[in-house]
């Protein structure tokens, strides 16, 4: 080890103090990310947690650590401008990735509340956080309303983590991701409008200016964001950007563009690279689910990182400077008052039933956005000598803790006493619609189980519709053909089309919708020895052990039948087994609790009294009536079928 200068810099083994400060901040937010998923707790909260500690607390990322080689803050280890470019550069990365999942199928009969709630309710939301902490915190009026501003946006940093726990059903998941996503761009934006007002001093008159900046920002914002999608699609369909490149160039574009834009118009940045990512997800003309998933994984990256540096950044005695009864307040009035407020105005006449609008009015958590413009507001105002901007940090990331945590508690047993939670979805999508899945699918529907079909066979699909089951004629490995349906209910997928490969490709699809234990496959025909599995084969073997597509059909011809059968203390599964014959080859089990197993190579749930076994049986293998209803001790059982 060795001090250069004057500086306080310690060098390590030549590298310098840097490479050792990235990588815990990196190891610690990933980190964080990773025990968040383990236990089921919002990843922000651990994230705000941790960086809280490593910074104001223990002062490991903090001026004054008593680790000489780790006394540097983020601002002295990078320099506040480089820092808060990478924020903004992080920031408008995150954003354009939410906009890459946006697509406009999702806004059918919701897109009235979607503008509504970005709108009208971020204008409730803004009037109530202002006028709360100008009394609870004695803030300035001035710095209040730019406070409410920045506390507008809810962010799909945690959103998207918080829906895809939850699975709401319904409208309630398209309307709070679109809002989550849309919101950020204009709450930075009304926070620009408001400082840009008390810098000149004119706050009392900032309306007219206000409504002229938003005009600017969405001519020049989704102009350039629009141009930028359109020059990526016309390279990328032309085969003018190599495959190695496309993720690079597509993130060059990003940047460029949220700098030009902002270049242009203050802040029109964000917007411009949201309406960006929403034209690529909304087009056909190129393939971009690898650039979908590169920005997804990147996302996770630069939200471990920026929370643990934005937190780090705080100082202990700010935020042991904010009145706990003060703040308790504060969020009462946000949570009880100014979002159902906001919700409920802005739902008028919607056709949500009161139970989805309830739910939209509690869950409304701050995440990066709301925190990342705190930081760059309070040095503004700092750099500028204007005063109450130091509490704009501790206030915001208190509102950030608060929210996630009560929202993230309370949404799920909500959600389900609400009835609007999809979370434990016992339903089927069956790649495939042959007359035996259709079978299945009756039997499985009329046992509570939803499910859905989906062939390129247009018989099959006409069949499947007159038997009453939701079927829809469409390739599977088109694009967005996933996206585009309806999987309310649906949780796992069963790929049982007489093409392996189809089947393969088509679980790969599905396990960006479903955990990778919920994905299914028949094999088109008997396994032999040396046979290669097909490419990217995943999923689970369906059924016993030897079935397969081809056996399906035959038996199907040869006149067997798949038929369900309710178990009892008086019929139980050894006598099932006696009545219908060892050749019986069981296919679900569906419980007296209405959860469903499925029967897989590896394991046969074992049926209980009360619970539904469906099967393939030959009909023509039951036993004489005189000895088929009789168990192993000759005693006379009911009928079955009864």
């Amino acid at each position: 080890m060795q001090v250069v200068g004057t500086t306080g810099i310690l060098t390590i083994a030549e590298g310098g103090v840097l490479p050792f400060i990235l990588t815990a901040i990196i190891v610690l937010g990933v980190g964080a990310q990773w025990i968040a998923w383990r236990f089921r707790i919002p990843s922000i909260l651990l994230l705000l947690l941790i960086g809280i500690l490593a910074g104001p607390v223990f002062r490991w990322l903090a001026a004054g650590s008593s680790i000489e080689f780790l006394a540097q803050s983020p601002d002295e280890l990078l320099g506040e401008d480089l820092l808060l470019s990478l924020v903004g550069f992080s920031v408008a990365l995150i954003l354009y990735e939410g906009g890459l999942t946006l697509r406009f199928g999702q806004l059918r009969g919701v897109a009235r509340s979607i503008i509504a709630l970005v709108t009208i309710g971020a204008l409730v939301t803004w009037c109530v956080a202002a006028v709360s902490a100008y009394f609870f915190f004695s803030l300035s009026a001035e710095i209040a309303i730019l406070f409410g501003a920045i506390i507008i946006v809810t962010g799909p940093t945690v959103i998207g983590p918080m829906l895809s726990h939850i699975r709401p059903a319904g409208a309630v998941g398209p309307i709070l991701r679109w809002e989550g996503i849309v919101i950020d761009p204009i709450g930075v934006l009304a926070a620009v409008l408001v400082f840009e007002a008390i810098v000149i001093g004119e706050t009392q008159n900032a309306i007219g200016p206000i409504a002229m900046g938003i005009t600017k920002t969405i001519i020049v914002g989704g102009g350039l964001g629009a141009l930028a999608a359109i020059l990526l699609l016309g390279l990328m369909s032309r085969y003018w950007i190599p495959d190695f490149l496309q993720n690079p160039f597509s993130l060059m574009l990003v940047i460029a563009t949220f700098t030009v834009s902002n270049v242009f118009q203050a802040e029109s940045g964000l917007f411009a690279v949201t309406v960006m990512g929403i034209v690529l997800a909304n087009q056909k003309r190129a393939d971009i689910r690898h650039i979908i998933e590169f920005k997804e994984n990147i996302r996770v990256l630069l939200i471990s990182v920026l929370f643990i540096v934005l937190a780090a950044r705080l100082e202990l005695d700010q935020l042991l400077s904010v009145n706990l009864w003060s703040m308790a307040a504060l969020l009462i009035v946000l949570i009880v008052v100014g979002r159902p407020l906001g919700v409920m105005i802005s739902t008028i006449g919607s056709g949500l039933s009161w139970n989805e609008r309830l739910f939209v009015s509690c869950v409304a958590p701050r995440g990066i956005v709301a925190a990342a413009a705190a930081s760059i507001f309070a040095l503004a105002l700092e750099s500028r000598g204007i005063a109450g901007g130091e509490q704009l940090v501790p206030l915001t990331f208190m509102v950030i803790v608060g929210t996630v945590t009560i929202y993230g508690l309370s949404a799920t047993p909500l959600a389900r006493a609400l009835g609007v939670s999809d979370q434990n979805p016992q339903g089927i999508i069956f790649i495939g619609a042959p007359r035996w899945v259709r079978a299945m699918g009756e039997n499985l529907k009329a046992r509570g189980i939803p499910v859905l079909l989906v062939d390129t066979n247009r018989s099959n699909i006409v069949a499947a519709r007159m038997a009453h089951l939701p079927a829809v004629h469409d390739n599977i490995l088109s694009e967005h053909v996933i996206d585009d349906l309806d999987l309310r209910g649906i949780g796992r997928a069963l790929a049982v089309t007489p093409n392996d490969e189809v089947n393969a490709l088509a679980l790969q699809r599905f396990s960006e919708h479903f955990d990778k234990a919920e994905l299914y496959r028949l094999p088109s025909k008997a396994s032999k020895k040396g046979d290669a599995e097909p490419s990217r084969a995943l999923g689970r073997l369906l059924f016993e052990p030897g079935a397969h597509y081809a056996l399906l059909e035959s038996r199907i011809a040869s006149g067997w039948i798949i038929k369900s059968t309710v178990l009892s203390e008086e019929f139980t599964y050894e006598d099932y087994c006696t009545l219908y014959g060892p050749n019986t080859l069981a296919l679900f089990v569906v419980r007296k609790s209405g959860s469903l197993a499925i029967v897989t190579s590896a394991r046969v749930p074992e049926p209980e009294p009360g619970d539904t076994l469906v099967a393939l049986i030959n009909p023509d293998e039951l036993f004489v009536p005189g000895l088929a209803f009789k168990n192993a001790e000759g005693e006379e059982l009911p009928d079955p079928d009864a």
